[in-house]
């Protein structure tokens, strides 16, 4: 049992545990949702001036990452996307199970580059009403998903910010246990993973076939079918704490781990998708933060000659396709290859390989996102959002927050982000080379071929940083924001 068990505390413990504590932090973000739509839609359609843009493309990509390194995947327990799932659950086709072709992350990898390139071409930080109807999507599709399937689909297969929120938690200090196993063991109705019934002493049995009112679920189990005593890792997990409330035993625990102790030991399946999906999530931090710099420009005007087009679709397509997908695909099976070829492993398959040395890359990446979203966006743009509320309610008739105030704008001196955006990389590069370290040991067997084996990862880790260094440094647009150029 771990040490500390957030679920303990005498408040928040309590509210956590309440069959309502979900709700309660979901009707806040639905409240921020529903003005965000409301402004996007009517409001100014300068981006520095609507919530829409500002709350989407400034505060929310901030907020989170300092969540995960405080709690966790704060955004998905508090997610107001699935507040319809009930509804939607009430409406289901009990049984339906989503496709076994499709029971991976290689689509959920296509929607998260999707996603980032869409967010390049279309300027999305730039449009409140493209960012509105990106969460109206984001509430038809989940609402359309969990009516159809019986397990939470949408979160575990297609949200491409689940997809994010899921790598980025793997560093994060808590993580869903059990303070008994042999509890476990006894447990007739396994209700943390299939619910529990509102009828005393009836189990549900996930896929038995039969088909349940909603007034015979009491508590809805784990929408991504996670058994929490079997739980290693929070990849999938939307820390909803519905495993927890509907526990009969309240053995179910959100406890403290060592740092990096997921990516320490063998917590992931040896699969290519979830190897892939850490890499690519590392390379699109940096192609992401590549899109605001002025060498991106130049290589599209070259890309543009090149094809004969003036159309920005196709050049950007390339850059982000060799960025998030060729590169890290490419460079990772290399390096797998050739650490393969080093390690007294050599006959392993190649997929095991990746998979022991893919989570190294989990805490440099998360890192060049916290030094981009965190450090950059919102610690120098944070303030903006002051005058923009101002701004919306004097729009509105009313001046009881007073004239807008366009000064505000960054947390910390501007001077002080360079230092501290390399400060974090540095951090994370330290991270990810004590991971590899660690994890080379598992194949290590105490033959020196082993430290070959880690120097092809070695040197992607290195070069991945001295790059996203390389690109903080350079001149960036600060988007959705008045200092915006």
């Amino acid at each position: 049992m771990p040490r500390f068990n957030l679920l303990n505390l005498p408040l928040l413990g309590r509210l956590f545990r309440w069959r309502w504590g979900r709700l309660v932090f979901q009707i806040g973000l639905l409240l921020i949702a529903a003005l965000m739509l409301y402004d996007g839609f009517t409001g100014p359609p300068f981006p520095p001036e609507n919530i829409a843009t500002v709350v989407t493309w400034v505060h929310y990509r901030g907020i989170i990452v300092f969540g995960f390194l405080l709690l966790g995947n704060i955004f998905c327990m508090s997610c107001p996307f699935t507040i319809p799932r009930t509804l939607a659950k009430k409406w289901a086709v009990q049984g339906r199970r989503w496709p076994a072709a499709l029971r991976n992350k290689w689509l959920a990898i296509g929607l998260l580059f999707l996603f980032f390139f869409l967010y390049e071409w279309l300027d999305l930080w730039a449009s409140p009403w493209l960012t509105a109807w990106i969460i109206v999507a984001y509430f038809i599709a989940s609402f359309v998903l969990e009516m159809v399937f019986s397990e939470s689909a949408f979160c575990k297969y297609v949200c491409p910010l689940g997809t994010f929120n899921y790598v980025s938690s793997t560093i994060s200090p808590f993580q869903i246990s059990v303070a008994d196993r042999n509890v476990c063991q006894t447990c007739v109705g396994k209700e943390c993973l299939n619910g529990r019934s509102s009828i005393p002493g009836q189990p549900i049995t996930r896929g038995s076939g039969n088909v349940l009112r909603l007034d015979d679920i009491q508590v809805l189990g784990c929408g991504t079918e996670l058994f929490a005593p079997q739980m290693q890792s929070n990849l999938d997990c939307t820390l909803c704490l519905d495993c927890a409330r509907a526990c009969p035993h309240e053995n179910v625990v959100l406890g403290l781990r060592p740092p990096l102790a997921e990516l320490r030991r063998d917590a992931w399946p040896k699969r290519w998708d979830v190897s892939f999906l850490v890499l690519i999530f590392a390379f699109a931090s940096i192609g992401n933060a590549f899109g605001m710099v002025p060498p991106v420009f130049t290589l599209e005007v070259w890309l543009g000659n090149l094809l004969d087009t003036t159309n920005e679709f196709f050049p950007l397509l390339i850059i982000f396709g060799v960025v998030m997908l060729l590169l890290p695909v490419g460079l990772g099976t290399a390096a797998a290859w050739l650490s393969r070829a080093a390690s007294p492993h050599q006959a392993e398959p190649l997929q095991h390989t990746l998979a022991r040395y893919a989570p190294a890359f989990a805490p440099l990446a998360f890192a060049i996102w916290l030094a981009h979203y965190g450090g950059f966006h919102f610690l120098s743009s944070a303030g903006t959002l002051v005058p923009v509320l101002q701004n919306f309610v004097q729009d509105h008739g009313y001046l009881w927050l007073g004239e807008p105030d366009w000064t505000w704008g960054a947390l910390v001196p501007l001077t002080w982000l360079d230092g501290l955006e390399l400060g974090v990389v540095l951090v994370g590069l330290m991270a990810s080379l004590y991971v590899l370290g660690e994890r080379g040991k598992l194949a290590a067997d105490g033959r020196p071929a082993a430290l070959m084996a880690q120097l092809p990862w070695l040197l992607l880790l290195v070069g991945l940083a001295w790059t996203a260094v390389w690109i903080f440094f350079l001149p960036m647009e600060m988007r959705g924001t008045p200092f915006a150029g």
